[in-house]
Formats: structure tokens, sequence, C-alpha cells
């Protein structure tokens, strides 16, 4: 279908209704979600005395957003567990940390671990208990990306992302989690995104595997509820790190670009201190993005019809963009 007979058939009847969410639902509970929002920040500060000495095992710790994980936990006095599988960076933040000035200080501790290895992960979670005994807070952040559309993908690619962003952290939730219930207490964070609330083009199996990760987080939270378990689902919208440059293209090669939009993202300093709040808080499930993205969400919800047609302009516009750059 061209673009102009696309545009003869958006639904205008739901532009009315658009219109009258945002005027007569929205607005009148931006005040009540701001004053949510300073409460939340309020007891956020009155239970990080409970943070020292608590261990936070935190995966892709060695760069971007799980860097800035490491940092606001250390110096929030927690003993930080560094995973990733570059460990030669693993050690340069545990460098960084080691040279911060912070009391109580505890040295991190770094562990290989490569998500994609699945049946490693358990003998990985053995060293990591091994540690302190115990692992407190658990963020699962390590992840990678895809930049293709669905046709030009390899399956053997949204194979690999499923296993990094899904089935790793599914798995090593699930080796820790007996020693949770066994004490009765523990924090499991995912680090998802708002693309597995709402999927956008060229993103399929980058979304399709967040979207995954936030299903099995409402599962996970119903079961654990009663163990003293908390599950927390933090959904970012872009973030300033290399994620772009490090995610895959269709065949698998690396994309090597950074997007405009990630350049322009949120800060992981700021990111980071967001999903502090959230586990101190013990939310559920938050999206932290602008104003664009938390849009489109409503829109997904609640017009679907309008938020369709927009990807669907969108996925053409990014096609016509890659035939005149090849």
């Amino acid at each position: 279908m061209k673009l102009q007979e696309m545009e003869k058939c958006a639904p205008t009847s739901d532009w009315n209704v658009l219109y009258w969410v945002l005027g007569s639902i929205l607005m009148p509970v931006a005040l009540p979600l701001a004053i949510i929002n300073l409460w939340q920040r309020f007891r956020a500060q009155k239970y990080r005395n409970q943070l020292p000495g608590k261990v936070v095992l935190i995966t892709g710790a060695s760069s971007g957003l799980g860097e800035s994980l490491a940092h606001v936990f250390y110096r929030a006095g927690c003993k930080v567990i560094l995973a990733a599988r570059r460990v030669q960076e693993l050690e340069r933040v545990k460098k960084d940390l080691l040279a911060l000035d912070v009391q109580p200080a505890y040295p991190p501790t770094v562990l290989a671990l490569d998500l994609s290895e699945l049946n490693s992960i358990p003998d990985f979670v053995t060293r990591a208990l091994a540690v302190y005994n115990q692992v407190d807070i658990l963020i699962n952040n390590g992840g990678i990306s895809v930049r293709a559309d669905v046709a030009s993908t390899a399956v053997d690619v949204d194979l690999k992302v499923m296993v990094v962003n899904y089935f790793g952290s599914v798995a090593l939730t699930k080796a820790l989690l007996p020693s949770m219930i066994k004490r009765q207490i523990g924090h499991i964070c995912f680090i998802s995104s708002v693309q597995g609330k709402f999927a956008i083009p060229q993103r399929a199996a980058y979304s399709a595997s967040k979207h995954a990760m936030q299903a099995f987080a409402d599962a996970l939270r119903a079961e654990v509820a009663s163990k003293n378990i908390n599950v927390s689902c933090i959904s970012p919208g872009y973030v300033q790190t290399q994620l772009s440059m490090n995610a895959l293209t269709g065949s698998g090669n690396n994309y090597g670009k950074m997007d405009e939009a990630t350049a322009k993202g949120m800060s992981p300093q700021k990111l980071s201190e967001r999903i502090l709040q959230c586990i101190l808080c013990k939310e559920p499930d938050i999206i932290v993005s602008d104003f664009q993205a938390k849009i489109a969400y409503y829109l997904r919800h609640l017009l679907p019809s309008v938020f369709f047609w927009i990807m669907a302009k969108r996925a053409l516009k990014l096609e016509k963009a890659a035939k005149k750059s090849t």
C-alpha cells in the first residue's frame, strides 16, 4: 500500500478519541503521578540505610548501564559482584570502584559470565554464592540488540538474541532462586526495555526477547510473593550506552553505529539511580523513558489502530532510508 493510500486510511475517528484521552484522562492524572513520584523518592531515601552490606550481583557490568549500576550500588555500601564476558573490562570497573572514597567499602568481586553458555550458568552461581554465601539482589542487565528487519534477519540471529537476552537471564535466575527461597528473602531485577512493551520496526528480535522477559518476570513475581522475594522489571527508553554500537545486523555481523536516538538518550547514571530507587521501594514494574515513548505505550494499548498506522509509516520511512544508503 502506498504512503498516500495509508494516509487516507488513517483512523481519523481514533484521533478524536486520542485528543479526548489526552485532555480528559491523562492531564488530570499528571499531578497525582508527580506527587507519587516524589513520595517514592522520599521512601527510597528512607530505606537507603538498609543497603550497606547487601550482596548485589550485576550482569553486563563491564560497560554502559551495568558499569553505572556497579558505581551506584558500590557507593551505597553494597558488596558488588561484577559479571560479564570481558574480564579485563570488569577489572577496569573494579579498579575505578576501589578508587572511590566510600564508607563502608567492600572490594568488588569479578566473575566471568557468558549468558549464551547456558550449561555453565549453574557453576557460575555456585562460584557467586561462595563469595559471600548469599546474593541479596540480582540485576539481570546483560544483553544484546539487533538492527535489522524481519525479512533480512537470519534465524540464527533471532536465536542468539533470545538466548542471551531471555534464556540467559532465566537460567541465571533459576539457578540462584533456590538460595533466595531457602533464606526467604531476595530481590530479582530484570532490565527490560520499552520495546518489550511495544515493538517497533527493525527491532523484532530484540523486542521479542524483552517481551518474553516481561512475561517471565510477571509470572515469577506472583509465584515468589509469598516467599518474601521481590521481582522488579524496569523498561527504559533510549540510554546513552554502546548498545547500538554492539548490536547485530541481520546476518549476525556487528552493526557498529551509534543511533541518533541512543546518543540523545537518558544518561546511564540517571537510570541507575532510578533503578536503585525502584529496588528500595520494591516497585514491581516501571517505565523509565521520555514522554514520546510513554505516549507510544498508551497508544498501543488504548488506540492500537493509531499505533499500527504510525509504525507502518515508520517502517516505510526506514525502508526508503536503507535503499538510499545502499
